[in-house]
């Protein structure tokens, strides 16, 4: 395309200069012969956007061609999927499950209705001793404290947590 851009131009430029030396023949012939060479890179040109238009066409196609062909292997697999369970089969599972789920929440309510209101407080206690267990505080000094704290060093009281009891 570009050697035929540049062909043209000269030829154009040719067909002036015959033009300018008196030969309007020569130069008329000239110019028909780059139409029809311009005419020809148009159709060249119309060619090669239809094959790239082509191209494009067949690679969609292709890759349509590989989703229907893995759509066509899921339904495969689903179909052999069903053939292996059946819904009667489903519903017989989620039957067994519902009573088994049942069955445990009567157990879980047999479990914690047998506890009276002296095991409950029997359990409060139990806790509350565990508690007071864990909270040793420290032994209080049997010596006085001594009158003057000496002032070489300045100490800061940083105030200490209280602990609380848990209820």
């Amino acid at each position: 395309q570009k050697r035929l851009s540049l062909n043209l131009e000269r030829e154009r430029a040719l067909a002036r200069q015959l033009l300018k030396d008196g030969k309007k023949e020569k130069a008329m012939l000239l110019l028909k012969k780059k139409r029809y060479q311009e005419q020809l890179l148009d159709k060249t040109e119309n060619q090669i956007s239809n094959l790239e238009r082509m191209v494009q066409d067949i690679e969609f196609t292709q890759i349509e061609m590989k989703v229907i062909e893995g759509l066509k292997i899921g339904n495969e697999c689903l179909n052999k999927m069903h053939q292996v369970m059946s819904i009667e089969e489903v519903e017989r599972i989620i039957g067994e499950t519902q009573d088994a789920v049942e069955y445990q929440r009567q157990i879980d309510e047999l479990l914690a209705g047998s506890l009276t209101e002296e095991d409950e407080d029997a359990i409060l206690e139990e806790l509350n001793t565990i508690t007071q267990e864990q909270m040793e505080l420290p032994e209080v000094p049997s010596e006085p404290l001594p009158e003057k704290i000496p002032e070489a060093s300045p100490i800061k009281n940083k105030p200490k947590p209280e602990l609380v009891a848990a209820s």
